[in-house]
């Protein structure tokens, strides 16, 4: 099966693209979507985190208190390292599961940290959206309810562009409106399916 990794920074576009890939007809795997699932209520892995942080890291709906979480691996480099440790090989495991499952002609794994993480093991090949960082900043301050110094942490704790685009297979440059990016979406596409043919041929 062909597995295509889409990536892109904060305000990059990379949820509109995907989305279009979507209404395409391929099924998308969300890497940010499966690390919510695996600690929802009643999953072992969010027992787990209730158990080493103790019960006030839930609300009272038995919910993980994401933004609590967040303040304490961020004072604890220990911490962080505890969380990842346990939840890195259950997302991995989600999302190689989801994958095998498709029945797309190809598979799309969106991450914000693909080439970051080992999730770019999982794929034939990547494509980023790409965008120049003052339009992510633009973009994502209009979105999110977060400041522009919090967005330029992010894009500074991320890989920098120069080096997703060096690494990347494809690159969608994303400096236009929505139309242009579902052009070019459309575009790769066609490549995809043609790729996908090829592999399974007989």
């Amino acid at each position: 099966m062909l597995i295509i990794g889409l990536t892109g920074g904060i305000g990059s576009g990379k949820s509109a693209a995907s989305e279009h890939f979507e209404r395409m007809g391929i099924i998308v795997v969300d890497a940010d979507i499966v690390a919510r699932e695996v600690v929802e209520p009643g999953c072992p892995a969010l027992a787990k985190i209730a158990s080493h942080f103790g019960d006030d890291i839930l609300l009272a709906s038995g919910s993980l208190d994401r933004p609590r979480l967040r303040q304490l691996i961020f004072k604890s480099k220990e911490q962080k390292i505890w969380l990842e440790s346990l939840l890195h090989p259950i997302i991995r495991d989600e999302i190689i599961h989801q994958l095998k499952t498709s029945t797309s002609p190809y598979t799309l794994l969106v991450s914000p940290l693909l080439f970051e993480t080992k999730q770019h093991e999982l794929v034939n090949r990547s494509l980023l959206i790409d965008a120049p960082k003052a339009l992510q900043i633009e973009r994502a301050s209009q979105r999110d309810d977060v400041t522009r110094n919090q967005i330029e942490t992010i894009i500074a704790s991320q890989m920098t562009r120069e080096c997703k685009i060096e690494k990347a297979d494809d690159t969608i440059l994303n400096d236009n409106d929505l139309g242009a990016l579902q052009q070019e979406v459309e575009r790769y596409h066609t490549h995809y399916l043609e790729l996908s043919y090829e592999l399974n041929r007989p």
